[in-house]
């Protein structure tokens, strides 16, 4: 089966190929994760985009974004753009020379924390640019429920990708406990995965836990029963999660930050967790450069904006881009890009799993399905030893200079 599939994908990569299309112009493909509606916004998007130009844009969409683009890169048949939602993935690629720096207006679009700079053979450079991004350190509920007694929506099922709703309770817990400086810390591998602060989140987090059935977590989708949302699927009551959730839910349904909700959770008030889809450039070409600085500036996003369905409409990273004009959308945005007087944005924290090398971030995630199965001390104590090896193991390899940052003015 693994042959098969290996074999599957090489001919997908060659397919995938930019070159001419039949009508003359040459083809810009764009690799990336979205499918559904989504992608069909995205596609909409580019056909409007390439609309005048000597180019047609081509998005192909994946749920198997990783696989995919290993073989393409194993094929020598790259994408012309990827889109990705993993720094510690595209900095092992600018590593080993696959993405091509960004100069200019690009590289000014660089919003931290979603594209830091890497210093690749001596030289600092800019190598991706967040398109669109999320905010999650939330917690959703219905708009006439009360916030107490609490009982947490648990989903824990995600194909490739299992085990990081979990991952993102942990790190939240750690961010509002323990503050950026020890969270980036932590991110970046320089605290040690058994540190008293490690330690706090995972037995914080299983005390949130404590009386639920949390073993049977492991197999419920993230979305929900029948992709209808967890707060729609059984008697919970609140749900940890970010804003890219809210396609699931109407009215009915709102959020507050963690920091607020979650007893426990009061210090630092002023930060936020957050995830992002980022592009970089694996086939070095001015056309596949024309289409990121559209897609990262004002034309791409106001275009975006309009295609995407009201409860799919992308936030973006800077105040000074559009962003949705829902009460949700409007809401989330002001978080992203700063807050309000009274209660202000000061941190923007990346979602650190996704900042880790690819190797610790799945024994992250594989770590909270055991912890989960399994939540006492002793699990704990057992995990938290296997990813502290796993970071020991990993320990001189070139890490992220930085995954906190202010919003983008």
């Amino acid at each position: 089966m693994r042959l098969l599939l290996a074999g599957t994908l090489v001919v997908l990569a060659a397919a995938l190929a930019g070159g001419c299309s039949g009508g003359g112009k040459r083809t810009v493909v764009v690799l990336g994760p979205w499918t559904g509606n989504e992608a069909a916004a995205f596609t909409r998007t580019l056909d409007l985009l390439d609309d005048g130009t000597p180019y047609n844009y081509s998005y192909q969409g994946t749920s198997s974004l990783r696989e995919t683009l290993v073989a393409q890169l194993e094929a020598d048949a790259p994408p012309d753009v990827a889109i990705l939602n993993s720094q510690g993935e595209l900095q092992e690629y600018a590593r080993e020379g696959a993405l091509t720096p960004l100069t200019g207006d690009l590289a000014s679009r660089a919003y931290p924390p979603w594209a830091p700079e890497l210093v690749v053979n001596g030289s600092r450079h800019t190598y991706w640019v967040p398109l669109k991004v999320d905010i999650k350190s939330l917690v959703w509920t219905r708009t006439a429920q009360p916030v107490r007694p609490h009982s947490w929506c648990l989903g824990m099922s995600a194909q490739a990708t299992t085990g990081w709703p979990g991952t993102d309770w942990i790190e939240d817990i750690l961010l509002h406990r323990s503050g950026p400086q020890k969270y980036e810390q932590w991110a970046t591998g320089a605290l040690p995965w058994t540190s008293r602060e490690v330690r706090d989140a995972w037995t914080t987090w299983a005390s949130l836990m404590a009386g639920q059935d949390t073993r049977s977590a492991l197999d419920i989708p993230y979305t929900g029963e029948g992709g209808k949302g967890l707060l729609n699927s059984g008697t919970c009551t609140e749900e940890h999660a970010g804003t890219f959730i809210r396609y699931l839910y109407g009215p009915d349904i709102t959020f507050k930050p963690s920091a607020d909700t979650i007893p426990g959770l009061g210090g630092h008030k002023d930060a936020y967790e957050v995830s992002g889809d980022m592009a970089a450039v694996f086939r070095d070409s001015p056309a596949a450069m024309r289409l990121l600085s559209r897609l990262a500036g004002p034309e791409g996003r106001k275009i975006w904006l309009a295609q995407a369905a009201p409860q799919l409409k992308p936030h973006f990273p800077s105040a000074s881009d559009p962003q949705p004009t829902d009460p949700l959308g409007r809401k989330a945005a002001t978080l992203l890009t700063g807050g309000t007087r009274e209660a202000p944005t000061h941190e923007l924290c990346f979602d650190a799993s996704d900042t880790m090398p690819p190797t610790l971030r799945d024994a992250f995630q594989h770590a909270v399905l055991k912890f989960l199965s399994t939540p006492d001390s002793a699990t704990q104590n057992r995990l938290l030893a296997q990813l502290e090896q796993e970071r020991s193991r990993l320990a001189g390899a070139p890490a992220l200079p930085e995954v906190c940052g202010s919003p983008a003015a």
